[in-house]
C-alpha cells in the first residue's frame, strides 16, 4: 500500500509541474527545445550544430565549384592575364577574411546590435550613395555597386541586407503599442524601404531591392502586423515593382526574353545565359557529367562562377547535386526560424525578429536565385548565398551566420537559467 500511495504521489507531483509548466508560456515544439547541459557535456553543444554543419558544408561546396566554374576563364581574352587559380585564390581569401569577421562578431552581445541598429542603418544609406559618386564606386557590366577597397570590392546593398533585417526588428520592438496603426507604424519603416530602394535603382540593383523588401515585409508580419495593412503593403509594392518594369525598356525586354527564351530574337541575346543555363541543367540528367566536366563553363554561360553557378553544379553533380543544395537550403531557413521561435518565446522579440528576418533573407535569395538558373523567374543579379564567388557577399552571409548562432547560444544560456 505503501508503495502504492508513493507512486499516486508521484504521478500527482508529476501532472503539477506539467500544469505549471503550462500555465508559465507556450511550449516550443520537441525539436527546438534546449535541454539543460549534464556535466561533462562538451562546449560544442552549445549552439545548432546542424544549422553549423550545413553552413560549412555550402561554404565547401561553393569553393570547389567556383574553382571548377572559373579554371577556364583565362582561357578567354577578358581574364588572359590572370592565372587558373585566380578566382580559387581570391574567394579562399575572402572567406578567410569572413571567419575571422564572424568570430568577431560571435562575441558581441545581441543587446549591443538591438541599440546600434538604427546607426547601422544609417551608415548602411551613407555607403549607398557613396557608391555612387564616379570617384567613389566601380563600374562592374553597367553597374556602379562595388567600394573598391584593395582587398575585396565591398558591395554595400549586401551590408544593407543584415542592416535592414536589424533596423526593422528594432522599428518593431519600438513600436510594438502602435503596430495596429498603418501612419504611425508601417508608413516611416515603408519610407525607409523605399529610400533604401531608390539608391539600389540607382547603381542599379533590381535583385537586391526586392530582397530588402520581402525582409522588412516579412519582418512587419511576424512583429504581429494587421493582416489588411500586410496585404495592402504587399499590392503597393507588386504595383510598384510592375511600374518599374513597365517603364523601364531594359528590364522590359528581360521579361519578354524571360517568357520566350528560345525564340530566335532573344536567344542570342537578353536569354542567352537561360538558355544556356537550361542547357547545362539538361545535360546534367541525374547524376552529372562528374566534377569538372561541365562544357557550359567553357565560355558558352556568363557568369558561371558567380550568378549562374547553381547551373554548373546541375551539369556536374546532376538533379541529386542540385536537389541536395535546395535541401540545405531549406533546413538552414528552418532552423533560423526555429531560433528565432525560440528567442521570442524566451521574449526576446528582436533577437527572434531579426533572426527571422536574415532567415527570410537567405531563403528568398536562394529561392531567387535558384528560379533565375532554372528559368522560373526572368533574370537577377543575385548570388546563391554562401556558396557562389563573391567577397562581400561571403563576408555578410558570415556575418549574419555569426549573429543567427549568437542568438541561439543566449537562448541556450537562458534556458539553463543563466544570463545572455
Amino acid at each position: 500500500m505503501n508503495a502504492v500511495a508513493q507512486g499516486l504521489q508521484g504521478m500527482r507531483s508529476w501532472w503539477s509541474a506539467r500544469r505549471e509548466a503550462a500555465e508559465a508560456g507556450p511550449r516550443l515544439p520537441v525539436r527546438d527545445r534546449v535541454m539543460p547541459a549534464r556535466a561533462g557535456t562538451p562546449q560544442l553543444s552549445g549552439f545548432d550544430q546542424v544549422l553549423a554543419v550545413l553552413v560549412v558544408a555550402l561554404v565547401a561546396l561553393g569553393v570547389v565549384m567556383v574553382y571548377s566554374a572559373s579554371v577556364a576563364l583565362p582561357d578567354g581574352p577578358k581574364f588572359s592575364r590572370q592565372s587558373p587559380t585566380f578566382f580559387l585564390t581570391r574567394h579562399l581569401m575572402s572567406i578567410g577574411i569572413s571567419v575571422v569577421a564572424a568570430a568577431v562578431v560571435l562575441r558581441v552581445p545581441i543587446t549591443v546590435w538591438e541599440k546600434y541598429a538604427p546607426h547601422l542603418f544609417i551608415a548602411t544609406l551613407v555607403l549607398l550613395v557613396l557608391v555612387l559618386l564616379p570617384f567613389v564606386g566601380k563600374v562592374v557590366n553597367g553597374s556602379r555597386r562595388w567600394i573598391p577597397l584593395g582587398f575585396m570590392n565591398f558591395q554595400p546593398s549586401e551590408l544593407a541586407k543584415l542592416a535592414i533585417a536589424m533596423y526593422a526588428a528594432s522599428y518593431m520592438v519600438r513600436r510594438m503599442e502602435t503596430r495596429e496603426n498603418f501612419f504611425k507604424a508601417v508608413w516611416p519603416m515603408m519610407a525607409a524601404v523605399g529610400f533604401t530602394g531608390a539608391l539600389l535603382l540607382r547603381q542599379p540593383d533590381m535583385g537586391a531591392f526586392i530582397v530588402i523588401a520581402v525582409i522588412a515585409m516579412g519582418i512587419l508580419f511576424l512583429g504581429g502586423v494587421n493582416a489588411r495593412m500586410f496585404f495592402l503593403i504587399s499590392a503597393v509594392l507588386v504595383v510598384t515593382f510592375a511600374g518599374i518594369v513597365a517603364l523601364d525598356e531594359y528590364r522590359r525586354v528581360r521579361i519578354f526574353a524571360y517568357l520566350d527564351p528560345w525564340d530566335p530574337k532573344w536567344a542570342q541575346g537578353k536569354a542567352y545565359q537561360l538558355t544556356h543555363s537550361l542547357i547545362a541543367f539538361g545535360r546534367g540528367e541525374i547524376f552529372g557529367q562528374g566534377l569538372g566536366a561541365s562544357l557550359e563553363k567553357l565560355h558558352y554561360l556568363p557568369e558561371a562562377h558567380t550568378d549562374f553557378l547553381l547551373a554548373v553544379i546541375g551539369e556536374e553533380l546532376g538533379f541529386v547535386g542540385v536537389a541536395a543544395v535546395i535541401v540545405a537550403f531549406f533546413v538552414i531557413a528552418r532552423r533560423m526560424v526555429a531560433i528565432g521561435r525560440q528567442a521570442v518565446a524566451l521574449d526576446r522579440v528582436f533577437a527572434g525578429l531579426m533572426v527571422q528576418g536574415i532567415a527570410i533573407w537567405f531563403g528568398a535569395q536562394a529561392f531567387i536565385n535558384m528560379g533565375v538558373n532554372l528559368g522560373v523567374l526572368p533574370t537577377k543579379g543575385l548570388t546563391l548565398p554562401l556558396v557562389s564567388y563573391g567577397g562581400s557577399a561571403i563576408l555578410m552571409n558570415a556575418v549574419a551566420i555569426a549573429v543567427v548562432l549568437r542568438v541561439d547560444v543566449e537562448n541556450r544560456v537562458l534556458m539553463r537559467g543563466g544570463r545572455a
